[in-house]
């Protein structure tokens, strides 16, 4: 991806974005279109961190968190006018998104939270096992009770995000930096990095994992958790399947999606003290009891990384009482889904002003 400017970092700027990914470039993007003098600042290259890292899936569908299913439908739709405002297209592939229960507290769980869903704007509804199987047939229906069907989750390629938001955002007259690290933040929101110091206005934090360092250089303590994920792929089952929705197990966490010939997977990292062989034991477990077909299949390591987990699971976007820092972290791997409407609250928190 090509780096920003050759040019030296200049002097001041209305709004320094730390972090390049998904939500960096959409805050670039959005505060740049509104006339914001916007400068990024990316310790990588864009794009390289979290976003580089995930099963490349939006959805709209968070079970038990309709308000995070608000902030993706918003961005869902953006991202169906994406080539319209960035003149970038995605390619978005209906995939549709399904989370399996095996026991009828998670099936009450679901009705609990259905309304709440619905009236987020989320498409959602309750199917049965056999339903289920019919949309994707790698799975048991002795061993499911139900299943929440969600059609509107999509495969995307989140560098083409990323590449989109900041092709745009340089065309609003955004100078974006990659390879320069922030090392010292001062009082007066004097941001160092080895390429020269800016002095912001404000500051957007979007480090992902590295938000509660960034937020530290600044004296602003944001309550994030780092978590660590494994993606995995199996072998080449031994017989074609058709594209699969993304499917995910409620007891477990559990994900399962197609990619190319093989199946993607993940369901965390290893516990405090656990094995990777325990881990994967675990992983096997499940696959031949919920999706016989892939029973014994080898499972290979794909990628792995930190994400940024906020409370609850639910992004952080804000701004700090007393100084001009804004932020939106915390996306718990999520960001894709999030990152149209985390540039435009990011932008009317500091437009506002």
């Amino acid at each position: 991806m090509p780096g920003a400017t050759l040019s030296a970092l200049p002097a001041r700027a209305d709004a320094v974005v730390i972090g390049g990914g998904v939500i960096g470039t959409s805050a670039a993007y959005h505060l740049a279109e509104a006339g914001v003098n916007t400068v990024l600042l990316e310790r990588g290259g864009l794009g390289g961190g979290a976003s580089a890292h995930t099963a490349g899936m939006v959805r709209t569908y968070f079970p038990g968190n309709p308000g995070t299913g608000q902030t993706a439908v918003r961005s869902l739709n953006a991202y169906h006018e994406f080539a319209r405002h960035t003149r970038a297209p995605l390619g978005l592939k209906r995939l549709g998104f399904m989370v399996l229960f095996t026991d009828e507290q998670q099936i009450a769980d679901f009705e609990a939270d259905h309304q709440a869903q619905q009236a987020a704007g989320v498409q959602v509804d309750l199917i049965s096992a056999r339903e289920a199987a019919g949309l994707n047939p790698l799975i048991s229906e002795r061993a499911v009770l139900a299943a929440a069907w969600s059609p509107e989750a999509y495969h995307v390629d989140g560098l083409d995000i990323v590449r989109g938001y900041a092709a745009a955002a340089r065309n609003h007259g955004a100078r974006l930096f990659t390879h320069t690290p922030v090392t010292r933040i001062d009082d007066d929101n004097t941001v160092h990095t080895p390429q020269g110091s800016i002095k912001a206005d404000s500051i957007v934090c979007t480090a992902g994992p590295w938000s509660g360092e960034v937020a530290a250089m600044a004296s602003v303590e944001l309550p994030l958790a780092p978590r660590a994920m494994e993606m995995l792929l199996t072998d080449v089952p031994p017989s074609p399947h058709p594209e699969l929705p993304m499917t995910m197990h409620a007891a477990s966490g559990l994900r399962i999606r197609s990619w190319k010939d093989r199946i993607l997977l993940a369901m965390g990292a290893t516990k405090d003290g656990e094995t990777r062989e325990a881990w994967l034991g675990r992983i096997a477990g499940h696959l031949g009891t919920l999706f016989p077909a892939l029973d014994g299949i080898g499972l290979h390591r794909a990628w792995s990384g930190d994400f940024d987990a906020g409370p609850d699971n639910t992004a952080l976007i804000g701004e700090h009482p007393t100084r001009r820092f804004l932020y939106a972290a915390g996306f718990t791997g999520a960001g894709l889904c999030q990152a149209p409407a985390a540039g435009e609250k990011l932008r009317d928190l500091l437009i506002v002003k």
